[in-house]
């Protein structure tokens, strides 16, 4: 069992958990990601290492409440127990020789972009950010990305902070100003990281995303994360989640992790049932005992 050492609310819906691991903050490295189950017979669910000290034997998770399982995690708090905690699983990241990285996220895709960034930054490499979310209420790791970056840029969708626009306009920007990089990382929805890297294409830039397909096991034996990668059928668990963006078939990727959507709505709607029947039976008891 993991025990929650800390829970916070990032935004609405975006929660963000400190979790008690030693081991696996003790092989932690940017890039990676662990796979949790809430209690047996639950969904196994990978989520991307946000952050991790050693130490301390922590390990930070950031999750959105979109399906049931996420919902589910989002009711546990401080003190909770979760049955399982797997990792860290997956390719780290390396930047051997870098001298000028420019970081890019979007949504919750700031929360996995933040490691890679921090680590380049106490490697003394120079770091430019950008990070966007639909509205100013929706931003996450503002402060943290600004303590690893030389430059940071803000954008929302609806102009309520930063600049009025999608970070892609930004990069664009940059790109045409004649700003070099020796790599751009790209990370959010599957459709920001394909524009960001047809955007990158023409300049020649090595240009990483990170990918977040259906997966099962995370040993690249279910066969659920596979991915198109060039020529070549990649799975994410084990050959990623980092590949190279000029590579990728988005298209590909998007349609699969579409391929439940009808039953992920189905076992949402199940678990709001549940969820209040429950609170039913609690309020009952409330008054029951009121009454007595």
């Amino acid at each position: 069992m993991f025990k929650i050492l800390e829970k916070r609310d990032l935004a609405p819906s975006i929660k963000l958990f400190v979790m008690d691991a030693p081991l696996v903050a003790k092989k932690a490295r940017p890039g990676q990601f662990v796979i949790l189950r809430i209690k047996e017979g639950g969904e196994r669910i990978p989520l991307t290492i946000a952050d991790y000290d050693a130490e301390k034997g922590t390990v930070t998770v950031v999750f959105q409440e979109v399906g049931k399982t996420t919902r589910e995690l989002g009711t546990l708090k401080a003190g909770d127990f979760i049955q399982d905690f797997v990792g860290p699983l997956g390719v780290p990241v390396e930047f051997p020789h870098h001298k000028k990285v420019l970081g890019v996220g979007g949504g919750l895709g700031v929360a996995p972009l933040y490691p890679k960034l921090k680590m380049l930054h106490e490697q003394g490499v120079e770091v430019v950010s950008i990070i966007g979310a639909k509205t100013a209420d929706m931003l996450i790791f503002e402060d943290e990305m600004k303590a690893v970056s030389d430059r940071l840029y803000v954008c929302t969708d609806d102009g309520s902070k930063g600049r009025h626009g999608f970070v892609t306009v930004v990069l664009k920007e940059l790109l045409e100003q004649g700003e070099k990089f020796d790599e751009i990382i790209i990370i959010g929805p599957p459709i920001l990281m394909k524009i960001g890297a047809e955007i990158t294409r023409p300049y020649g830039i090595p240009t990483m995303v990170s990918l977040n397909p259906i997966m099962v096991d995370g040993t690249g034996m279910c066969g659920g994360c596979r991915v198109s990668v060039g020529e070549e059928i990649k799975f994410a668990c084990v050959d990623g989640p980092a590949f190279d963006g000029h590579k990728v078939d988005f298209d590909e990727l998007m349609k699969r992790l579409a391929t439940y959507r009808d039953e992920e709505k189905i076992s949402l709607e199940r678990f709001h049932g549940s969820h209040e029947c429950k609170l039913t039976e609690q309020i009952k008891g409330a008054d029951s005992d009121a009454v007595k």
